[in-house]
């Protein structure tokens, strides 16, 4: 037999609207009334029509993600928290990339978004991007990750605390000819490179230790980029004896770059990333971890409070987690 709302309805001693209010996570329905519906729920085995549910509420119960790469460890790690989130809350995600593997851009994100989510998520868009202002425009909750714009909830790290945690870490170690791995040249403010390479700077000028532009290279957040920038930084007719690589992925490519030269981190020059990647420990990797499956989480139930309350963007503050520097065998005091 199957059972239907009515069913649960009468086992609970609710109306029928009170049912799909409380098993959707809407308002207006007292938390012992919420739980008493959603036991007998699960007794019954009863599980709420996807199709009936968005009918009746006029949505669609998806979230869209735009995001501007999807198989990088950040990005995975990030959604990974943002779905279980959206899956204990019965909702679905929508994934849109606004670059392609070649780095071209893709079709702008907000025209396929509008009446096909509920609410969006951006993952370390530029807070100045165009694509996000057209986003922001569509008016349904919205939550960063990554970013902080005015007016709009999220979580983000202090990118600028990284940098100088990181380089601060190898002054202490008595390093003076410290070079830099960054993703991209950006002039934008406030992304995590931007961000990162201020805190470099201010760690270096706090230590008087000149800011040689020469030891500074890009390697597009990538393991094969970080490869490649070492290798430049290598070749360097005066290499530097440690380097501050902005994440983990490219200091990947940084070690390997060094074993391929007869070189070993920690021994000969040392390197420290950030993210606390899940292979930083099994290579040795010393780095600034940051909470990156938290802020998922954390801008997801942003997201879920913001459809509930009916109040998208306003009375939510964003929040800034911490970092931790984890020192691990790529770093030593310099010989």
């Amino acid at each position: 037999m199957t059972i239907t709302i009515r069913d649960v309805a009468d086992a609970a001693g609710v109306s029928t609207a009170t049912v799909s209010r409380a098993l959707r996570g809407l308002a207006n329905v007292d938390e012992q009334t919420r739980a008493r519906v959603q036991q007998v729920a699960v007794d019954l085995d009863y599980v709420i029509s996807p199709s009936a549910s968005r009918l009746a509420s006029g949505r669609t119960g998806s979230i869209g993600v735009v995001t501007p790469y999807i198989a990088r460890w950040f990005f995975a790690t990030v959604l990974s928290g943002v779905e279980g989130v959206l899956q204990n809350a019965g909702m679905d995600l929508l994934l849109m990339s606004v670059s392609s593997a070649d780095g071209h851009l893709r079709l702008p994100p907000a025209p396929r978004l509008r009446r096909r989510v509920d609410a969006v998520l951006a993952i370390s868009l530029p807070p100045d991007d165009p694509q996000l202002t057209e986003v922001l425009a569509l008016g349904m909750p919205t939550s960063l990750i990554g970013t902080q714009r005015a007016g709009v909830p999220g979580v983000t790290i202090d990118d600028v605390q990284a940098g100088r945690m990181a380089t601060q870490h190898l002054i202490n170690l008595g390093h003076t000819s410290i070079g830099v791995i960054g993703g991209y040249q950006v002039d934008a403010l406030h992304t995590a490179e931007h961000d990162r390479y201020r805190g470099y700077v201010q760690a270096m000028q706090t230590a008087n230790l000149p800011v040689d532009r020469n030891r500074e290279t890009y390697g597009y957040f990538t393991v094969t980029g970080g490869e490649q920038a070492m290798t430049q930084l290598l070749t360097h007719p005066n290499r530097p004896t440690a380097v501050f690589v902005m994440s983990d992925e490219m200091a990947f490519g940084a070690i390997r770059a060094m074993r391929a030269h007869g070189l070993t981190p920690g021994k000969d020059i040392s390197i420290v990333g950030v993210d606390n990647h899940d292979l930083a420990e099994l290579l040795d990797l010393s780095t600034v971890a940051q909470p990156v499956a938290d802020m998922g989480r954390i801008a997801a139930e942003s997201l879920l409070v913001q459809l509930r309350t009916g109040a998208a963007n306003s009375g939510l503050e964003s929040l800034q987690l911490p970092t931790q520097l984890i020192v691990r065998g790529s770093t030593a005091p310099v010989a």
